[in-house]
């Protein structure tokens, strides 16, 4: 494991100070990191995708395997527009697109989530395994059907957040931006 942090925050980022980060990170722009929020790279570099939500208490692990070392090629790939809740952990291979995980959910490391998929409240998903593309898993037994409509954008919610963090929390400025990155080369 790298022996220093490296989060990297682009522009339209908000990362609140009292989030607790760990390892190689980058917060892709219009992403919004709640205070005591953690994300912990352990195994490899962790890239969180644009408009991502990570709330209060959630848990977002990229966790080295028994044995392994951490390896700058073993990167964990969250896509975008997805929404970590409230106490939530999930420690899964992949993440695609808009997929909701609510409040106190637990997703394992050998799990891959593909896009438009909602983990219910409280459901606990553990072993190797792919949710199909729209699945919804809920229920005490951790029943898993086919969305029928799409999952909505979180635009308002991003915006609102946007506004309201700054006034009441300390936040890491953008430290990295993209363009200024390819005008060096």
């Amino acid at each position: 494991m790298p022996s220093e942090n490296r989060i990297k925050i682009l522009p339209k980022a908000v990362v609140c100070e009292e989030s607790n980060l760990r390892g190689d990170i980058t917060f892709s722009s219009g992403c919004v990191v709640h205070p005591s929020a953690t994300v912990i790279a352990d195994a490899g570099p962790i890239i969180i995708g644009e408009n991502c939500i990570i709330e209060e208490y959630a848990t977002v692990a990229h966790r080295l395997e028994p044995g392994a070392v951490w390896d700058v090629n073993n990167i964990l790939s969250i896509g975008t527009h997805n929404v970590f809740e409230v106490g939530c952990q999930v420690e899964a291979a992949k993440i695609g697109d808009k997929n909701v995980f609510e409040s106190k959910c637990f997703v394992g490391r050998g799990v891959t989530v593909s896009s438009g998929c909602v983990v219910g409240a409280g459901i606990r998903i553990h072993g190797s395994q792919r949710l199909p593309e729209n699945t919804i898993v809920y229920g005490e037994q951790g029943l898993q059907r086919e969305a029928i409509d799409k999952q909505g954008s979180q635009t308002l919610q991003i915006d609102f957040l946007r506004k309201v963090l700054p006034n009441y929390h300390h936040l890491r400025k953008p430290n990295y931006d993209p363009k200024k990155a390819r005008s060096v080369v």
